[in-house]
């Protein structure tokens, strides 16, 4: 059995490989290990709410758009909407659809002062094919972990 410390060793090695300027990179199923493991960490999904209502919720995520619909503009309340539902001292992990906003949202966190951001690889949905299409093999959803469609 894997331990959190294990994983969180793993995420971190990620993180340094790919100098990213936050704490580490966890695959879905460690972040759904981490979840269920350690007490206080949080899962923020910062997907649109057109994300969330029309692919699907992660039960107990703290949701707060990262960019907002229909516009796709940046969430100038980000930062404080955090603040407000997440401790600076949480574990923290991010997740959107495929990483890219999730990284942005886990560096300003770090930046804000949050000193455990984590990122989600390949995030809810996984990556894109060649035809610009998710295909369903990787991500969240992919990983079999749990999901809900509203």
């Amino acid at each position: 059995m894997t331990t959190i410390s294990a994983i969180l060793e793993a995420a971190q090695a990620r993180a340094k490989q790919g100098n990213l300027p936050y704490q580490g990179a966890l695959t879905p199923a460690e972040a759904q290990h981490i979840l269920q493991a350690a007490p206080g960490a949080k899962l923020v999904d910062v997907r649109t709410r057109a994300e969330l209502d029309w692919v699907g919720r992660i039960a107990g995520a703290v949701e707060i758009e990262w960019l907002t619909y229909p516009s796709m503009k940046a969430n100038e309340h980000f930062l404080t909407h955090l603040q407000q539902k997440v401790k600076k001292e949480a574990l923290v992990l991010f997740i959107c659809r495929s990483g890219g906003r999730s990284h942005a949202a886990a560096l300003a966190a770090t930046q804000a002062g949050y000193t455990t951001c984590y990122n989600v690889l390949e995030g809810f949905e996984g990556d894109v094919d060649t035809n610009k299409q998710r295909n369903k093999t990787s991500g969240w959803r992919a990983a079999g972990l749990p999901w809900q469609q509203s």
